[in-house]
C-alpha cells in the first residue's frame, strides 16, 4: 500500500504483521433471532436434533392463537357451566336462608320472596322433604327457577348439611349489630366446611331515620368486613329490594367446593319407605329395614347405579334402581307467559301425574355393584410361616406310626389326647403339681398386697405418714360439722349451675397439660418396677431424623382389618380423572327417583322430624376403612385442654362420625413426634381410624360435653391416607448429676438398680444445657451409674434420656353421632343484694 507524503513523495505503508493485538469485541447483549439461526442454517439439522424425537414447534403468531383458543375455550365452558344453574338444562338454584342473629327474621325473608312483589310464579310449596318453610319460585323474566327453603340454625348438623350442597347461602343480619355470638359460632363452622357463594340481607333500613341511614349502613358495612371483605350488603324491605336480590343471586359467580363438586349429590325433594316383606328375611316394621325412595335434582357429576350413596348421619347404602319421574319445577316458558306473575300457584293435577307413566332409567347389576364391605376380612393365621422340609415331614411320619396307643374318652381329639398321662406319671407328678399351686398362690397374693400398696400410696400426699385411726374419725367428724353448715344466698344458686365431677375433671385435664408445657415428656422412673420391665417397648434412637424405624413391625391386630394403597396419590388422581370424564349414568339436572334397598327406619324418621337429607354419590374405595390423616389449627374460641386419644366428633366432607384420634407434629420427614395435647396457634396432624376419602374435603372436630352441646375444637382439611405413617410417642427419663468431673460425672434418680443400668446402656444421653454422653458403667446397686460427655457439666444441668416408641389410633369408630343440644352460653347471675358485704 503506497501513501502520498506531505512533500509529494511516494510513502510505503504499514502492514500488521502475526503478533498484532486482536481485542475481543463489545459485548452488546444482543443475540441472534431464531430467523437468523435459520437463515444461516439453510435448512441443516444437527445430528441432535436428528436422533431426537421430533417435535413440531410452532410459530410465534401460531403460540399465541393456540393460548387464545384455550382461553376461550375455558371461558366458554365457566359460562355454560354457570348459565345451566337454575335453567331449563339444570337444577334449580338451591338458596337457604340462614339468620345469623336471634333478633333477624328469616321467616320474613322467605315471605317476601314468595310474595307477588318478586315477579315470579310460586311452584310446589314444601318442595324440600322434611323442611317446612320451603318453595319452588319460576322467575319468567329471568329465565331461571329457584328453591328456598329456610334453614334454622338450631340443629348444626342440618345447617351444615344443608350448607354442603346449596348453589348460594342468604346470610339475613341485624340492622344495628350484625351478628351475635352464636352467628359467628356458626359462620367459623361454615367457613371452616367451606362457604358456597353468598348474599348478605339486612332488615328495618327503612324504619330508620333518613339522616342516620348511611352512617348506620357504614357501621354495619365496617362490621360484616372483617368476614365478608367484598361482599355487598342488600336492603331487604321492599319488593324493588326483592328483584335486585333475586338478580344477583343468579348472576352472581358461583364458587366452587371441591368435595362436592367432584362428586354427584342431591338434596330429597320427596321420600318414602316401604318395609321389606317377612320372607326376605330383614324384618319389617319400624325397627326394621326396607326401601327407601328419594326423589330430587342431580347436581355435580353423572349419579351411577352401581356407585354406592351416602347419607349424611345414617351411612352407606346400595341403589337397586334409578327412575326418571315428570320434573315438578318445570321452567316452562310458554306458560309462564300467559300466566301473570304472583297470580296463584301452579298445580299439577292428579290426573297428569297419573296418566304420565315412570320411567326407569337404568337397574343395578349385582356383579357390579359395588360392595358394601368396610374391613378386610382378618385372618388370625396369615402369619409369615416357613414351609417345613421333607426330613422334618418324613420325622413327623414316623412319630404318627410310632404313635401310643390308649384308650381315651369318646370324642377325644388327638390334640386332647397327647395331654392325658398315664397313673404311673400322675403319682410322680403330685409333688411338683401341688408345690406349684403354691407358688402361683403366693405370687397372686403378692399381686394383690402390690395393688394395695399403690392405691395407698396414690390417695397419700408424697413424704406423708399413715394417720392414726383416732386421727382419721377427728378428721371424718370436722367433715360432718363442716358439711352440716347450709350455704344460703347467692353461694347456694351458684353452685347450682356447677357440675362437680366435670369440674374435677377438667382440673386434672388442665393439671396434665401445665405439666406437660413445664416438662414436656418427661416421666418419673417407678421404685417398684424395674425400669427394663416398665418401659420395655420403648427403644433409644440416635438421631430422630435419620434413625431408621421399619413401619411394618409389630403392628397391631386392626391393621388386619383395613386397606391400604400402594400409592394413594396416584390412585387419588386416577379416581378423580375417571370422575371427571364420567358420561354414564343420570346427568346433572335430571329429576330422579332412588331406590335404596336395606335403609333403616330410623331414616325415615329423621326426615318426619323435620331435618333435611342429603344423599351423596361415593367413589370407589371410599367406604372402606383405613388409617386417615388430617391437618388442623386449634380454633381461637376453645382453650379447654384436648388429650390425644379423646373422643372426638368428625365432619369430615359429606361424613360425620366418632372417633378417638391421635395428634403429631406436621413434619416432612418419615418420623413424627406424637403430641399429647392438641397445641394452639400451631398446626397438628390428627390421624385416626376412618372411612377413606379423597381430598380435598373440609373437616371440623367438635368434642361433646357432659350436657349434650358441642364445641368446634379445631378445624382443617384432609392431608391424606397411610397407614405406614410412623408417629412416635417420646418419654424422656431424667437424671440428677451427683458428683462431676472433668469430663464425667456420676448421675442418680435416673433408674434405682443395677439391671436397668445395664439395660439403658447403649442409649445415648443428653442434658438441658446441649451436652451429649453415654452411660460408661454402673456404680453400687443402688441406680448411681458414672456417665461420660462431651463437655463438663454444669452443677444446674439435668441428664435426660430419650425413649420412643410407635403409637396408633384408638378404633372407636361409630358412624351415627347423636343430634348436638342447641348451643348456649351459660351466664349465671347473682343478685348483689344476697352477698355478704364485710
Amino acid at each position: 500500500m503506497v501513501k502520498m507524503a506531505a512533500n509529494g513523495e511516494k510513502q510505503q505503508g504499514h502492514r500488521p504483521g502475526i503478533y498484532k493485538q486482536k481485542n475481543k469485541g463489545h459485548k452488546h447483549g444482543k443475540h441472534r433471532t431464531k430467523g437468523e439461526i435459520e437463515r444461516e442454517n439453510k435448512g441443516r439439522v444437527s445430528v441432535m436434533a436428528l436422533t431426537k424425537k421430533q417435535r413440531k414447534e410452532l410459530k410465534k403468531m401460531d403460540r399465541r392463537h393456540k393460548a387464545n383458543q384455550l382461553r376461550r375455550n375455558k371461558k366458554d365452558m365457566v359460562l355454560t357451566e354457570k348459565r345451566r344453574l337454575g335453567s331449563r338444562d339444570g337444577p334449580p338454584h338451591l338458596v337457604a336462608v340462614v339468620s345469623l342473629h336471634a333478633g333477624a327474621d328469616a321467616g320474613a325473608v322467605t315471605k317476601l320472596l314468595r310474595g307477588e312483589g318478586a315477579g315470579g310464579i310460586l311452584h310446589q310449596e314444601q318442595c324440600v322433604s322434611g323442611v317446612s318453610d320451603s318453595f319452588g319460585l319460576i322467575l319468567p323474566r329471568f329465565k331461571q327457577r329457584f328453591t328456598f327453603l329456610n334453614q334454622s340454625t338450631a340443629d348444626m348438623h342440618s345447617l351444615l348439611d344443608v350448607a354442603k350442597i346449596a348453589d348460594s347461602l342468604v346470610f339475613v343480619l341485624d340492622s344495628t349489630e350484625g351478628w351475635d355470638s352464636y352467628g359467628d359460632h356458626c359462620l367459623s363452622c361454615l367457613f371452616a366446611q367451606g362457604l358456597p357463594s353468598h348474599a348478605l340481607v339486612c332488615q328495618g333500613v327503612s324504619d330508620i331515620p333518613v339522616k342516620k341511614r348511611v352512617e348506620s349502613r357504614r357501621a354495619l358495612s365496617k362490621i360484616t368486613e372483617i368476614r365478608f371483605p367484598d361482599a355487598r350488603l342488600f336492603p331487604l324491605d321492599s319488593e324493588q329490594d326483592v328483584t335486585l336480590l333475586l338478580r344477583h343471586l343468579g348472576s352472581q359467580r358461583q364458587r366452587k367446593l371441591g368435595f362436592r363438586s367432584r362428586r354427584s349429590h342431591l338434596l330429597a325433594q320427596h321420600v318414602t319407605f316401604t318395609p321389606n316383606s317377612p320372607a326376605e328375611g330383614s324384618g319389617c316394621g319400624p325397627t326394621g329395614l326396607g326401601t327407601l325412595c328419594v326423589s330430587g335434582y342431580v347436581r355435580g357429576h353423572p349419579l351411577r347405579v352401581d356407585r354406592l350413596v351416602h347419607i349424611s348421619g345414617h351411612g352407606d347404602f346400595q341403589l337397586s334402581q334409578i327412575d326418571a319421574p315428570s320434573d315438578p319445577l318445570p321452567l316452562n316458558l310458554t306458560t309462564a307467559r300467559q300466566t301473570k306473575p304472583g297470580k296463584g300457584d301452579v298445580e299439577m293435577q292428579d290426573g297428569e301425574e297419573n296418566v304420565t307413566p315412570v320411567r326407569v332409567l337404568m337397574k343395578a347389576d349385582p356383579s357390579c355393584r359395588e360392595s358394601l364391605q368396610a374391613e378386610a376380612e382378618v385372618d388370625p393365621m396369615d402369619g409369615e410361616q416357613t414351609w417345613p422340609t421333607e426330613e422334618e415331614l418324613l420325622e413327623a411320619e414316623e412319630a404318627r406310626k410310632n404313635k401310643r396307643m390308649m384308650r381315651v374318652p369318646k370324642g377325644t381329639s388327638d390334640y386332647q389326647a397327647t395331654w392325658i398321662i398315664d397313673d404311673n406319671e400322675e403319682e410322680n407328678d403330685d409333688a411338683d403339681e401341688e408345690s406349684s399351686d403354691d407358688d402361683d398362690a403366693d405370687a397372686d397374693m403378692m399381686d394383690e398386697n402390690m395393688d394395695q400398696e399403690d392405691e395407698e400410696n396414690n390417695s397419700q400426699e408424697p413424704g406423708s405418714c399413715c394417720a392414726s385411726e383416732e386421727e382419721e374419725e377427728e378428721e371424718e367428724e370436722e367433715e360432718e360439722e363442716v358439711c352440716s353448715i347450709e350455704r344460703t344466698g347467692a353461694d347456694q344458686r351458684y353452685d347450682e349451675h356447677i357440675d362437680e365431677a366435670a369440674e374435677e375433671e377438667g382440673l386434672k385435664r388442665y393439671r396434665e397439660a401445665r405439666s406437660h408445657d413445664l416438662f414436656p415428656d418427661e416421666v418419673d422412673t417407678p421404685l417398684d418396677t424395674p425400669a427394663r420391665i416398665r418401659f420395655q417397648r420403648y427403644r433409644g434412637l440416635k438421631s430422630f431424623r435419620s434413625s431408621p424405624w421399619d413401619p411394618m413391625e409389630n403392628l397391631p391386630l386392626d391393621y388386619a382389618r383395613i386397606f391400604q394403597f400402594q400409592s394413594f396419590e396416584r390412585t387419588r388422581r386416577r379416581i378423580l380423572a375417571e370422575a371427571a370424564a364420567e358420561e354414564e349414568g343420570a346427568m346433572n339436572g335430571w329429576y330422579v327417583t332412588l331406590h335404596i334397598i336395606d335403609v333403616p327406619f330410623s331414616v325415615m324418621e329423621s326426615v318426619q322430624s323435620g331435618k333435611p337429607l342429603v344423599l351423596v354419590s361415593l367413589l370407589p374405595h371410599e367406604q372402606k376403612m383405613s388409617v386417615m390423616h388430617v391437618l388442623v389449627r386449634r380454633h381461637p374460641s376453645n382453650t379447654e385442654p384436648i388429650k390425644s386419644k379423646e373422643e372426638l366428633v368428625f365432619h369430615c366432607g359429606f361424613r360425620r362420625f366418632r372417633a378417638s384420634p391421635i395428634f403429631s407434629q406436621h413434619t416432612s420427614a418419615d418420623k413424627h413426634k406424637m403430641e399429647r395435647f392438641l397445641k394452639p396457634d400451631t398446626p397438628v396432624v390428627v390421624s385416626v381410624y376412618a372411612p377413606i376419602t379423597f381430598p380435598p374435603a373440609g373437616v371440623l372436630l367438635y368434642k361433646q360435653r357432659n350436657d349434650g352441646v358441642q364445641d368446634l375444637v379445631a378445624t382443617g382439611s384432609l392431608l391424606s391416607c397411610d397407614p405406614q405413617r410412623v408417629v412416635l410417642k417420646r418419654i424422656v427419663l431424667s437424671g440428677h448429676p451427683f458428683k462431676i468431673n472433668r469430663r464425667s460425672a456420676v448421675v442418680r434418680y435416673m433408674f434405682f438398680n443395677r439391671d436397668d443400668i445395664t439395660w439403658f446402656k447403649p442409649v445415648e444421653l443428653r442434658t438441658k444445657w446441649g451436652r451429649r454422653g453415654h452411660i460408661k458403667e454402673a456404680l453400687g446397686t443402688h441406680g448411681h451409674m458414672k456417665c461420660v460427655f462431651d463437655n463438663q457439666l454444669r452443677s444446674q444441668d439435668t441428664v435426660l434420656m430419650n425413649l420412643y416408641k410407635r403409637v396408633y389410633p384408638r378404633w372407636t369408630y361409630d358412624p351415627y353421632v347423636p343430634p348436638p343440644l342447641p348451643w348456649f352460653k351459660k351466664e349465671i347471675t347473682v343478685d348483689m343484694n344476697d352477698l355478704d358485704m364485710e
